[in-house]
């Protein structure tokens, strides 16, 4: 991240149209590595409270990333959240942005209680499952309503 900026954090509707124009980026690329149906794409309403959390990162006028965490509570099992839709424009990948991004979502599961956090993400996206395995996340089998897939890599990590 530029060194004049100072990166800001703020609560961000899924639907307005500078995170919907970082989700098509995200889904542009990941449709661009992955067919469709390894693709797992959340809509907005699904990250909106009380049901989700949506932030983004915002260097200066410019929405440089973005992330949000969907709570699951299945009966008979613990509560977890779901990280979905992290995305870090090209410009800010790098430079502690998405860790950022993580860190702000883990901690509004934090304030709900929920002690695990999981996440779904691809084989064909090494910075992604280099930044997840440096904060502590471990593989696991799929989860909710995933399948195995060859495609798929499944994380998560107690908080």
């Amino acid at each position: 991240m530029s060194s004049h900026l100072t990166p800001r954090l703020a609560p961000l509707d899924p639907g307005h149209p500078d995170a919907q124009a970082l989700m098509a980026q995200s889904e542009a690329l990941m449709s661009s590595l992955y067919p469709s149906e390894s693709n797992h794409f959340e809509p907005a309403d699904g990250l909106r409270a009380p049901h989700g959390a949506f932030w983004g990162l915002w260097l200066g006028d410019t929405l440089a990333g973005c992330g949000g965490v969907k709570f699951h509570a299945p009966p008979g099992e613990p509560a977890y959240g779901e990280i979905k839709r992290l995305f870090v424009l090209d410009s800010a990948r790098g430079k502690g942005a998405a860790k950022q991004l993580m860190a702000r979502l883990e901690g509004e599961l934090l304030q709900r209680g929920v002690r695990i956090a999981r996440l779904e993400t691809g084989i064909h996206q090494p910075e992604a499952l280099g930044l997840y395995r440096r904060l502590g996340y471990v593989e696991c089998g799929p989860f909710g309503g995933y399948a195995l897939d060859p495609l798929s890599v499944f994380f998560e990590r107690t908080l």
